[in-house]
């Protein structure tokens, strides 16, 4: 899956655009739609460093990363990731090893508890560099500004970064790539007749 995801971000970053590794520490034992409610997940640390925390290490180089409304219970019964300053300093930038920008999950999900100021105030204490609002809702937008400081410090580091690894889209030529695709599916057909 690693090598897959990083073929994903590499064609992202050839079309002059930066990937954002999600939801990291991992969001696939998750049974809950964080839109709606918070979901849980009771494993074991030593089985999430295992399996799901270790799914990330491969892409710890990327340039920024977003955070997982998901409460770890073996490591923070009582925060989701996004506001346990455990999940992002122990797992995030300590286990998993991820040093670039890291940005909340959407700050307006349901998952998450109290106010959108609280929230965004949660958010920046427990060690995300930026708070991430999407519903578009303006009353949301100015309380997560009013809450925001501007960026300084290593989040602004961070920030300065991951702008930098941005390069300059290259040309595509999808007419070729459409001839290679095509030619790699006949060669895949005859091998397996």
């Amino acid at each position: 899956m690693a090598a897959i995801a990083r073929a994903v971000t590499d064609g992202l970053e050839q079309g002059g655009i930066l990937p954002v590794l999600k939801h990291i520490p991992g969001h696939g034992r998750a049974t809950a739609d964080t839109h709606f409610r918070l979901p849980e997940v009771d494993t074991s640390k030593t089985e999430l460093e295992r399996t799901d925390f270790a799914a990330f290490q491969p892409l710890a180089d990327l340039p920024m990363a977003m955070t997982a409304h998901v409460v770890f219970s073996a490591l923070d019964p009582a925060q989701p990731a996004t506001t346990s300053a455990t999940i992002i300093q122990q797992v995030i930038r300590g286990v998993i090893g991820f040093q670039g920008l890291l940005m909340s999950d959407d700050v307006s999900m349901n998952a998450l508890a109290g106010s959108i100021a609280e929230r965004t105030r949660a958010i920046l204490t427990a060690g995300c560099d930026m708070v991430l609002h999407c519903n578009g809702k303006l009353d949301e937008m100015r309380e997560v500004a009013a809450e925001t400081p501007e960026l300084s410090g290593m989040a602004l580091e961070r920030a300065r970064r991951a702008l930098a690894s941005r390069g300059a889209p290259q040309t595509f030529d999808r007419l070729a790539a459409r001839a290679e695709l095509e030619a790699l599916v006949d060669r895949a057909g005859a091998a397996g007749a």
